[in-house]
Order: structure tokens, then C-alpha cells, then sequence
């Protein structure tokens, strides 16, 4: 589930292969127009969906112009972009 408004969003629960195709549904809906910051302080589980699911909401704020950022990132889903080797392509708000 992803909360919140006025470009400061955050995703709570798991991230996995379950619901990663309604997470990225609800996040392109998000990014309609305006930048974003994508907090995952209250996500609980991830797998590699997760991953995907970044990159392609990524993807989407690139071809609207639009500037995303997350915060937050669990340890173990930087271990995985790191281990992909897409670490470095993930913008990170340190606010």
C-alpha cells in the first residue's frame, strides 16, 4: 500500500512478487506531475521485485521529467540492488 500526498509518499507492508504489479500501479499514479520522495521506512519484506519495481518507477517519472527520490531503503533491498549492481542508480533523499 503506498500513503501520502503532495509528492511524499510512503510505501508500507512487503514488497514482493504478490503485489508488486499493484504497487507499481499505484506509484504511477503518484508521480502524475509533480516530483516525488517514495519513503520505505515502514516497509516490512522485499524481494527482488522490489528492485524492479523501483526501476521501473523510475523509468516512468524519466519520461514524464519528473524527479524521484526514495528514503529509507531497507538494508536488505540495498544489498540486493548492490548485488544487481543498480545500487548507484537509485536516488536517495537523505532528508
Amino acid at each position: 500500500m503506498i500513503v501520502g500526498d503532495n509528492g511524499r509518499y510512503s510505501v508500507q507492508g512487503s514488497i514482493t512478487m504478490a503485489n508488486a504489479k499493484t504497487l507499481l500501479e499505484q506509484g504511477a499514479g503518484l508521480l502524475s506531475g509533480q516530483d516525488a520522495v517514495v519513503d520505505f521506512g515502514q516497509v516490512e519484506e522485499v524481494d527482488s521485485s522490489a528492485i524492479g519495481l523501483i526501476l521501473a518507477w523510475l523509468r516512468a517519472a524519466d519520461e514524464q521529467k519528473r524527479t524521484l527520490r526514495f528514503s529509507h531503503l531497507p538494508e536488505n533491498l540495498k544489498t540486493l540492488a548492490a548485488l544487481y549492481g543498480v545500487l548507484d542508480l537509485i536516488p536517495q533523499d537523505e532528508s
